[in-house]
């Protein structure tokens, strides 16, 4: 016979697992590293001690808009991630989830995360955010199947996250504001190509005409890497240049743009999978320490 301990327990499995569908919805790795970029852009703009119940607030209102931005590109890209082969076990293409669930639940987060921000923390935090789930979610999630200038387009909302932390305790975007959206702007380009890359097979079953897709030879794809890799070089020292940090951080982002450079010419010189694989391990090497060491080495207001 089956126990009532049984019967219970399979009600209880299914909203378990229905619960983690909705959580993959939100990609949390990708949210993670928002909240980090997020928590470092308040600290470099916080004047003296930083206000870490305002930081609460922040991260809680940005965690939820951001999930639920991914969530609704989720569904958007739906038939998409059903070609490719990294994708397609995702809650949508696998039927786990119905897209009325994942427009319900998105939405609802969505504006619960921009309306937070907006009465916990301030309006200016709230404005940037709602540009993230705009220019993401209005062009570049549509830009994908149409030009590879939408890596240049998905850039501007993945290097906005710093400038909302600095938004909400500052009020106000200074130069070092924007300094800081370049840097993560420039970032953004040899990473998302270098990826890209790796998965053009993948991209082009889907559909996207990301430029790796596109570009059979891959030479436009490496001089786009290394052009960004140069302009990051010199733009990652500005912060020490307009007094916003110190020597400690000129030299450490000196020698970080340089291996980051290294790693863009290699891949543009062989133009492999090996190649592509190790300027993505730098560049994720490159951006935590790189501003980690700029909050180290900040110079107080």
């Amino acid at each position: 016979m089956t126990s009532r301990t049984d019967i219970l327990a399979i009600p209880s499995d299914r909203v378990r697992r229905r619960a983690l569908d909705f959580l993959e919805l939100t990609k949390p790795r990708v949210v993670l590293m928002v909240l980090v970029t997020t928590t470092v852009g308040f600290y470099l703009g916080s004047q003296g001690e930083p206000d870490y119940v305002g930081l609460l607030h922040t991260l809680f209102g940005t965690a939820l808009a951001g999930g639920g931005t991914l969530a609704l590109n989720q569904l958007l890209e739906r038939e998409a991630d059903a070609k490719m082969e990294r994708t397609r076990l995702r809650p949508l293409p696998d039927g786990r989830l119905q897209p009325v669930d994942a427009l319900v639940f998105g939405t609802l987060i969505t504006v619960g995360g921009l309306v937070y921000l907006t009465l916990a923390v301030n309006l200016l935090s709230a404005l940037v955010t709602a540009t993230i789930v705009v220019t993401y979610l209005f062009a570049y999630t549509p830009l994908k199947k149409k030009t590879s200038l939408c890596s240049i387009v998905g850039a501007i909302p993945g290097a906005l996250p710093p400038v909302i932390g600095w938004a909400a305790t500052r009020e106000a975007l200074n130069l070092e504001a924007w300094v800081l959206f370049t840097i993560m702007f420039l970032w953004q380009m040899p990473h998302s190509l270098a990826i890209g890359w790796l998965y053009r097979e993948d991209y082009a079953r889907a559909g996207f005409r990301l430029l790796p897709v596109i570009d059979q030879d891959g030479k436009s794809t490496g001089r786009q890497i290394v052009s960004n890799c140069l302009a990051l070089l010199a733009v990652g020292l500005i912060p020490t240049l307009i007094g916003f940090t110190g020597t400690i951080y000129f030299f450490c982002a000196l020698l970080l743009g340089s291996i980051f450079l290294w790693y863009g010419i290699s891949l543009a010189r062989s133009c492999s999978q090996a190649a592509a694989r190790r300027l993505l391990f730098a560049s994720l090497i490159y951006l935590p320490v790189l501003l980690a060491v700029m909050a180290f080495d900040k110079v107080p207001f």
